[in-house]
């Protein structure tokens, strides 16, 4: 009788083990699951960055006017009228859009 039940808490102990390491839901797809997490936070982090530059834009666009004028005058080429444009010949420069989140940090900070 007590070896009978030594064996069968043996075998269940067996099974539980099994299904701990090896079966769904175990440490085995936990692990993977965990993996996964990790690459796709990496995968996100740069598009989490992108957001919050975005963000800073938009709202810096929204109340102020030197980031209007700032995107009128490098995506457009705008000139004031008390400013004098000198054009060069056969110079090509290469003007990437700038985001600049100073001026939205700058009026949170004084709220």
């Amino acid at each position: 009788m007590l070896k009978g039940l030594a064996l069968t808490l043996t075998i269940l102990l067996a099974l539980l083990q099994y299904r701990l390491w090896l079966g769904q839901g175990g440490v085995m797809e936990l692990r993977e699951v965990r993996q996964r997490v990790a690459s796709l936070e990496a995968a996100n982090q740069p598009l989490r960055d992108r957001n919050a530059r975005l963000a800073a834009e938009v709202l810096d666009l929204k109340t102020g006017l030197d980031a209007i004028e700032e995107r009128a005058r490098s995506d457009i080429g705008m000139v004031r009228t008390d400013e004098q444009f000198f054009w060069v010949p056969d110079v090509a420069v290469e003007v990437e859009p700038v985001v600049n989140p100073l001026p939205a940090t700058r009026l949170e900070a004084s709220r």
